[in-house]
């Protein structure tokens, strides 16, 4: 063996019990470096006391731990952040928070001595550290955020003074240490200046200016008028045409739209959709939004709420009751009937037909009810929305809706795809899918372009689907038994899928959606189906339960091989002796194949090529065999399998690792029935470390 010694290892539990002891440097701008050993179980202002010994500081009170990486958010190190420290961190011994609070409004508040120049260096260093709790809270505590809203109210200061105010209060006020109540209508209209003025303004100025007043609707209780009428869509518009202004400006544009949105009322929220949903603005949004910039996550989600908050719009239409006496809804039906029907224009062209039968046309349309037809919307689940859509697409897609009814008018009873009743189940279907009634969640990304492309999305929307219902009920040649359960979930399948793409246009979004065939979704259902299948056969789990269960399902083919045996089949027997038995004890072996002596004769194997399914049984006496040939290679398999299984020996055929294969996958998909939907994890959880005792606590209860 070599002479080489083995390096000294540290034990186990004496690297635990060393786990509170960090290894930090610490400087300070004029002083030399201080390497500790930084122990996290004694109080911080005992270590600050040392370190400030070390460099013989008059007054350790004074100074507090700061992090070097002006990246983090907690600049100042506290007992409640004290944990982030790691080994090799660099620290910094900094006036405290409550010193350098006190210099700063000594400097912002101070009237005559203090110059234009100090008043700037102090809002520069405010900005640095609003963000750090510890320090906003000996700000605020010293009264400092007053000076701050004084200073903004006051309209003193401009460009980059103006832009170090808004954004030091907005930090401090992010803190949630004090109430957005407290602000005062001045202070809110003066900020609101900021985003009203036409002339150029500093771009840091608007974008807190901005994030201010999001914040006043949303967290304010009495605030929110002060900020509609100071600020409106209108006025915050103008800024999403500047694309100088940059994704930052313009997140917080769309935020404080969407802030405004969700806090109106409804006459209000139909009012600035007014605004969104003209075609200026809608392409505003797509050319300096959407399409001519990098959407990060925090653009996505307010597109995402913008679009949701517009969609929503539909809600009270979704949810209106049906009367069936209503004028209007019933002027409506019959407009539907007479697009359909009795299409006027000039009388020698072939399209024009005029109808003289309502109840008949009636009928064609889909309504079950043709003398009062109304009466069929009150069975809709999604109130008049249906009768919105379908009447927006007979008016403005007129040919594509004469198609689609007059198809199916001319189809029999049982064949036919009610024009009505599908637009019913598709537009609550589609209200579903965009989840319209709900408010936005608070984490989502998900937007689609194509809804800022269109004044009327959701009813564009519904045109495409419904001409695509139509397609692929063709396409299955479905009837009405099918409607409610399988039509619809391939054609939910399709339109998921289709928006999956966020297709830029409803042009290409059709495009796309009528490529999406009955039998193309069938193959992709089946294949991912397929990978789903193999992806969970791979996780250890399953292998675990698949190598538990063969034991159990390969008894039970063996079970079956026996049964076959005993109900019996017609063979052949390639024998001079006649009927004879055959006890299993006298069994000796089983020959299969080419090795069977009756293969050889070829005026008997006509009807086995290359006597594949010959097998013999060998008795103790070497020439008494009894040979058979089987019908089929099932039979063949059946027949071996259970003989074999009667001498003890192994099932080999390829029959048994069908039905094993077979077996298996149905009783662990059986097994597995509660996880459906569920990502089963590759590998099982880490097992937790055992407790440092077993003295467990018993309570009688």
């Amino acid at each position: 063996m070599s002479g080489n010694k083995s390096l000294p290892t540290t034990p186990k539990n004496q690297l635990c019990q060393n786990a509170h002891i960090k290894k930090v440097a610490v400087i300070m701008p004029g002083y030399q470096t201080q390497f500790l050993e930084f122990d996290q179980k004694r109080p911080l202002a005992a270590i600050v006391q040392d370190i400030s010994n070390n460099w013989n500081l008059a007054d350790p009170s004074k100074f507090a731990l700061q992090t070097s990486d002006t990246s983090k958010t907690n600049t100042y190190i506290t007992e409640s952040n004290r944990h982030e420290i790691q080994n090799g961190n660099v620290l910094t011994l900094a006036p405290s928070p409550a010193q350098t609070a006190h210099s700063i409004i000594t400097k912002l508040g101070g009237h005559g001595k203090v110059t234009l120049e100090e008043k700037l260096e102090g809002l520069r260093q405010l900005v640095s550290l609003a963000a750090d709790y510890a320090f906003a809270e000996e700000f605020i505590g010293k009264h400092g955020l007053p000076i701050i809203i004084d200073i903004i109210t006051d309209g003193l200061f401009k460009k980059e003074p103006l832009a170090l105010t808004l954004k030091s209060f907005m930090s401090l006020m992010d803190h949630g240490i004090v109430s957005w109540d407290i602000l005062e209508a001045d202070f809110i209209k003066k900020v609101a200046d900021c985003v009203n003025v036409s002339a150029t303004l500093d771009k840091d100025c608007l974008q807190s200016a901005l994030e201010i007043l999001e914040s006043v609707v949303i967290h304010s209780s009495g605030n929110q008028n002060v900020v509609e009428q100071s600020v409106t869509a209108q006025n915050i518009i103008p800024h999403l045409e500047k694309s100088d202004l940059g994704m930052e400006v313009h997140k917080n544009a769309i935020a404080l739209i969407n802030a405004l949105f969700m806090k109106a009322d409804i006459p209000k929220r139909k009012k600035i959709a007014e605004s969104l949903q003209s075609k200026s603005m809608r392409t505003t949004i797509l050319s300096n939004v959407i399409r001519h910039q990098n959407i990060g996550a925090a653009m996505a989600h307010q597109l995402y709420v913008l679009q949701a908050l517009l969609l929503n719009l539909h809600e009270e239409r979704m949810k209106a009751a049906v009367d069936t006496h209503d004028q209007i809804i019933n002027k409506d039906i019959e407009e539907l009937r007479r697009i359909a029907f009795e299409i006027e224009g000039d009388p020698n062209m072939n399209a024009v037909r005029r109808s003289q039968n309502a109840a008949g046309d009636f009928k064609k349309l889909g309504f079950e009810n043709q003398s009062h037809p109304a009466m069929d919307l009150c069975k809709a689940s999604c109130g008049l929305l249906a009768l919105d859509c379908m009447l927006y697409f007979a008016r403005n897609h007129g040919e594509n809706y004469v198609k689609v009814v007059l198809e199916n008018s001319m189809r029999s009873d049982d064949l036919n795809c009610p024009f009505v009743l599908a637009s019913m189940h598709l537009t609550k279907m589609l209200c579903d899918i965009l989840k319209i009634g709900e408010p936005p969640d608070e984490t989502s990304t998900v937007f689609y372009s194509m809804f800022f492309s269109s004044g009327k999305p959701l009813e564009e929307f519904f045109c495409i689907c419904i001409q695509l219902l139509n397609k692929t009920w063709r396409e299955m040649r479905a009837v009405m038994a099918d409607f409610n359960k399988v039509v619809l979930e391939v054609v939910k399948e399709q339109v998921t899928r289709g928006l999956q793409t966020h297709s830029s246009s409803f042009e290409a979004f059709r495009n796309k959606v009528f490529t999406l065939t009955y039998s193309e979704i069938v193959k992709l259902l089946e294949n991912e189906r397929k990978i789903k299948e193999e992806f969970e056969a791979q996780a250890k789990p399953v292998v675990e339960l698949r190598k538990k269960l063969t034991p159990e399902i390969t008894e039970l083919i063996r079970q079956q091989r026996l049964k076959y045996l005993v109900e019996g089949s017609c063979l052949p027997k390639y024998n001079k002796s006649g009927r004879i038995k055959v006890p299993l004890v006298d069994i000796q072996r089983l020959v299969t194949g080419k090795d069977c002596p009756h293969v050889h004769s070829r005026a008997r194997i006509k009807s086995s090529p290359n006597g594949k399914l010959a097998f013999s049984i060998v008795t103790d006496a070497e020439d008494d065999q009894i040979c058979f040939i089987a019908s089929s290679d099932y039979e063949f398999c059946m027949w071996v399998d259970g003989l074999n299984s009667l001498l003890g020996c192994e099932m080999t055929s390829p029959q048994v690792q069908h039905d094993l294969e077979m077996l298996l996958s149905m009783e662990i998909k059986i097994r597995l029935l509660e996880t459906e939907g569920l990502q089963l994890p590759a590998n099982p959880p880490p097992r937790p470390p055992p407790p440092q005792n077993l003295n467990f606590s018993f309570m009688n209860l």
